[in-house]
């Protein structure tokens, strides 16, 4: 069992070491900007990812070629736009962004709100959603043809808006980003690992999300894409993890409108408001006993997390 121990903590040094020091251009600015944000919990499942990944899938950016039925999408791109404009021109985005609405309890993109970004599901691993195919009939149409996008939405971002430079806990997808009403200009765009690319209408790439990456809208205009979890191309053991993590992903839906199905993870995520709210004020006034609250929060979900991944392997450990 010792030696068993001594190996887990020996794979965990390397593979943290790989993350923080040679992967990617992009380098955290600390190791404490790294273990703030890297997921270092995560290093290594991810590693073990990264190495089944298919060798065609391994940049930090990728053409939606990659993926031979994306094509799809990228031809019938004015059918999205269409849809993602009516909703945009109803105030559907602001309503979802709404903190008295369901649909803004959502772990997974709880911080991007800050800025004015918002979005409206489609689908999310195995969930269509009610609302998506009354308001949206012919996008989720398209996309129930495909096999390989897991979870799809319509994404907008104002104006001056931003999304902070972070990167993904789990290395078990690649997200898909196609412009339908972008300012087609170099001043909005993200930044992938140190690589810049921005938005056109009517064209999509893919990238790895558990690169550092940032977003930056610097005109005048709204930024509206189709935004999804793309299967990642990998060997067998990788797509059998899949399969245990797409199961884990369903507990996370989250809601348009009170027609759609609710998670656990988002009723559990509302009904933490009146302590959100209690954490917003004690931030205001004193600094530090929010950070020392915040950290041993999201290192106790972190641990959970850790657990449910990492269980099976606890388990044939304690064989030896």
């Amino acid at each position: 069992m010792f030696a068993f121990a001594t190996l887990i903590v020996a794979v965990y040094v390397l593979s943290m070491g790989y993350v923080y020091a040679l992967r990617g251009r992009e380098r955290f600015a600390s190791f404490t900007e790294y273990l703030r944000k890297g997921w270092p919990l995560f290093a290594p499942l991810n590693c073990a990812l990264y190495l089944m990944t298919q060798r065609r899938a391994r940049a930090a950016i990728l053409s939606d070629e990659a993926v031979a039925e994306l094509k799809l999408l990228r031809e019938n791109w004015t059918t999205f736009r269409d849809e993602a404009l009516a909703l945009h021109n109803a105030g559907t985005f602001e309503a979802v962004a709404n903190p008295d609405a369901a649909s803004f309890y959502d772990i997974g993109f709880r911080t991007f709100y800050k800025r004015g970004w918002s979005k409206f599901y489609l689908t999310w691993y195995g969930t269509t959603h009610n609302s998506a195919k009354r308001l949206c009939p012919k996008s989720v149409a398209l996309l129930s043809q495909l096999k390989t996008m897991n979870g799809c939405m319509f994404a907008i971002l104002p104006p001056g808006g931003q999304l902070s430079r972070h990167l993904d806990p789990f290395a078990c997808s690649l997200r898909y980003h196609m412009g339908l009403a972008t300012p087609n200009d170099d001043a909005c765009f993200i930044s992938v690992d140190g690589q810049r690319h921005s938005w056109r209408d009517g064209q999509a790439f893919l990238f790895d999300e558990t690169f550092l990456h940032f977003v930056r809208n610097d005109t005048d205009q709204y930024r509206v894409i189709l935004m999804g979890d793309v299967e990642r191309p990998m060997a067998w053991p990788g797509r059998l993890f899949n399969k245990a993590y797409k199961a884990f992903m369903r507990v996370m839906v989250v809601p348009n409108t009170p027609e759609d199905a609710r998670g656990l993870g988002n009723r559990v995520f509302e009904r933490s408001r009146r302590f959100m709210a209690m954490g917003q004020e004690l931030k205001r006034t004193n600094k530090a006993r929010y950070k020392a609250l915040k950290f041993a929060f999201n290192g106790t979900l972190a641990l959970v997390l850790l657990g449910v991944l990492y269980l099976p392997v606890w388990l044939i450990g304690s064989l030896f």
